[in-house]
């Protein structure tokens, strides 16, 4: 019996293993290299609606966080466990609204994990094979001209102006529209959205058709690269 309680006290220790400070070193340069292809790749091919710009610039400081953690606490069970009960006293939120974010997400804690564990090649084969996959779709797409917009609306709401209303033109007009800002003032309605027009003929058809439901409306387009 004390066997056993002295072996499960050593399966317990924090073991001094010394981290090799030139993997760790080389391990850094991945992870800077491979976030930042993963970020201008997805600034480059996804579909989302988002700021592409500032939400992958969090992938570097996710996949080297991860790594660090893993460099650390792969060695000892109580650091592990150590680890298990930090993260469930802090919670952590973020707005993902599309699918699509989630997945470069965990991609990017991916090679974080992979690099943390000195799983170097397998992280360098799986990285060619997604960047190889992501392009290809890209590529093989059927190519549109797509122009992402800012849409901004102001009425009076003795038209008889909704969210909805607006709501049921934009899906007739353009191909993905995202609410982001409604305001009501008095008898003023004001509402922001993100749109996305595959033809510049698509503006000039929601903007008649919008001022002739609603004639006090005003409305201004504005293009997202510009931010």
């Amino acid at each position: 019996m004390e066997d056993k309680w002295n072996l499960f006290q050593k399966f317990l220790i924090v073991e001094n293993e010394n981290i090799s400070i030139e993997d760790f070193l080389i391990n850094a340069v991945l992870i800077v290299l491979l976030s930042g292809i993963l970020g201008w790749t997805y600034q480059k091919v996804a579909k989302s609606l988002s700021n592409k710009k500032d939400f992958s610039s969090n992938f570097m400081v996710l996949a080297f966080t991860t790594m660090l953690i893993i460099t650390i606490v792969k060695s000892s069970l109580a650091l592990s466990l150590g680890l298990v009960g930090a993260l469930s006293i802090v919670r952590f939120r973020a707005a993902i609204k599309e699918p699509e974010e989630l997945s470069f997400l965990f991609f990017a804690i991916s090679i974080g994990l992979g690099l943390g564990a000195n799983q170097v090649y397998i992280v360098l084969i799986a990285f060619v094979v997604f960047m190889a996959i992501l392009w290809g779709r890209h590529f093989f797409q059927k190519k549109e001209s797509i122009n992402t917009m800012f849409l901004n609306i102001d009425s009076d709401l003795k038209d008889g102006i909704t969210l909805d209303k607006v709501s049921d033109l934009l899906k007739t007009h353009f191909s993905k529209h995202q609410l982001k800002r409604f305001d009501e003032q008095g008898e003023s309605l004001e509402m922001s959205f993100v749109i996305e027009a595959k033809k510049p003929e698509n503006l000039e058809k929601f903007r008649a058709e919008l001022r002739g439901s609603f004639p006090n409306s005003n409305l201004s387009f504005l293009d997202r690269k510009s931010y």
